[in-house]
């Protein structure tokens, strides 16, 4: 199996959400948490950043179906 690597930025830039806030996220294990690349060097892998993001997506969904409610 093959998997895509999203750096830092590439993650900010695709969730929208700002670093600070994507580090605070992966503390609270709200966020996926990155992988080790090298000494110095982090990432995520796309298909649980995309999957976080359809979570969102699902969150909002049954918000709206619970105030039409």
């Amino acid at each position: 199996m093959s998997y895509s690597i999203l750096r830092v930025k590439d993650v900010i830039a695709k969730t929208g959400i700002k670093r600070t806030n994507l580090y605070r996220q992966v503390k609270a294990k709200t966020f996926p948490a990155p992988i080790n690349l090298g000494a110095k060097a982090i990432g995520w892998i796309e298909n649980e950043v995309d999957a976080w993001i359809e979570s969102r997506m699902d969150a909002r969904c049954q918000e709206v179906d619970t105030e039409a409610n």
